[in-house]
Parts: C-alpha cells; structure tokens; sequence
C-alpha cells in the first residue's frame, strides 16, 4: 500500500479490555486493519458514528510524531530503520494511570501523575525523525495559522511542523471530534461509566508504532517496534 503521510503512534495492543472496548466504541481496529461494529451505548445525545467520525480514521492511539509527507531523499525502510534504532535504546514508558478527560471540545483519555519520561519520548520522535519529513508549504502553514499561534506555538510549527509538541505535547488517546456544548458532559459522563473500571492502571508503554495514511485519509498499523533500552 502506499501512504500519503505516515506517523509515530503509541497504539494499545489488542489483549486489554480497555483497548477492545474503545476500539469499538471508535469503529476502527488499527491492529487488525479492519472496521469493526460501534459499541452499542444507550442514552447517547448524538450517535456515536457522528460522535467518533473524526477520531475514527486515525483508530485507538496517542500521537508522538503528528502525521508528515516522507522526503524525496527517504523511504519507507529507511524509515523503518531508525524507528528500530530508536527504539533499541528507549526504556519502556510507565504512566500512573489514564482518565477521561476534556481537552476543548472534545474528549480523550489522558495520563493521571508525572508524564516527564513519557514527554521525553515524544520529543525523541519527533527530533530523532524530522529527517524524514518534507517541509511544511505554504498553503499548509497558513492553514495551522489560521486559528491563531502563539509565538511558542509558530516556533514549533515552523521549526517541527506541528504546534502541539516539545513542551507544548499533551499525551492524549482521543475518543470523540469536537462536541457541542450542550452534550459535552452528558458523553463524559457515558464515557467514563464505559471505560473508567476497565483501565490500567499502570500503564505500560512498551512500544512505538510506525502508522501510514492511505488516500483516504484511513490510518493503517505498519509495524511496532518494541523498547529494548
């Protein structure tokens, strides 16, 4: 297959209960490859096709490297490479525990306690292998501008092509796109009856995983390489 823009995904693997169930409330099996039938949960404000249709492409994960078009000067193996190196000496990542959280508008299940190691691997993704990605243009720049940036917010774009990371990265495993107002809290609230006794706690982040956008904007699991350091 042949990817548009690729990515570096934490993406959970698929023998937790916790990753079956919001695998399913999403609609999208980044480990099988494959659409999978939504959760069926009463009461909801809005359906949950509606609810999920945005997070759905991307499947179950949080980003560590936002999504980019390769180099001319790379490939895909070469790619696949340094995410090997990268990860021969990167120590396995361990997180208190996750809660459903707000972020705006839409809703994400973030890390409970200290995320310092967690934060430095992100970053180490996205300084380790900026080689692979071509430059933003124009008209792309002027697009992530177009809500407004803050002067950190500008350097990280200009200099990584992306605003949210280095000291402004948020891990976050989104759930919902943006919901309106009125329905923001009555979704919390089913969220977290549906997910809340079911996370780890801790949890281990064992591996990165590198992840292709097809030409329809679908994410597809390429391949995991797990943490050796």
């Amino acid at each position: 297959m042949t990817f548009a823009r690729y990515a570096i995904f934490y993406v959970p693997t698929a023998d937790a209960e916790w990753s079956r169930t919001c695998t399913s409330w999403l609609g999208w099996d980044l480990n099988n490859d494959c659409s999978v039938a939504h959760s069926d949960v009463a009461d909801l404000p809005l359906p949950v096709s509606e609810i999920t249709q945005t997070p759905r492409k991307y499947g179950l994960h949080a980003t560590l490297k936002p999504p980019f078009r390769l180099a001319s000067d790379q490939t895909e193996n070469t790619l696949k490479t340094a995410c090997a190196d990268l990860a021969s000496d990167q120590e396995p990542v361990q997180l208190q525990s996750l809660t459903v959280s707000r972020m705006g508008r839409f809703l994400a299940l973030c890390p409970v306690g200290a995320t310092e190691a967690l934060n430095t691997l992100a970053a180490r993704c996205v300084s380790e292998l900026d080689r692979f990605r071509t430059a933003l243009s124009d008209t792309e720049l002027d697009r992530r501008r177009g809500s407004g940036l803050s002067v950190r917010q500008e350097h990280n774009l200009t200099r990584w092509g992306y605003p949210h990371v280095m000291d402004l990265f948020r891990f976050h495993i989104t759930l919902t796109g943006r919901l309106p107002k009125d329905t923001l809290a009555a979704v919390e609230t089913l969220l977290d009856n549906m997910v809340a006794d079911q996370l780890p706690a801790p949890l281990h982040l064992n591996d990165l995983t590198l992840v292709g956008e097809d030409n329809a904007g679908q994410f597809h699991l390429i391949q995991r390489f797990s943490f050796e350091g």
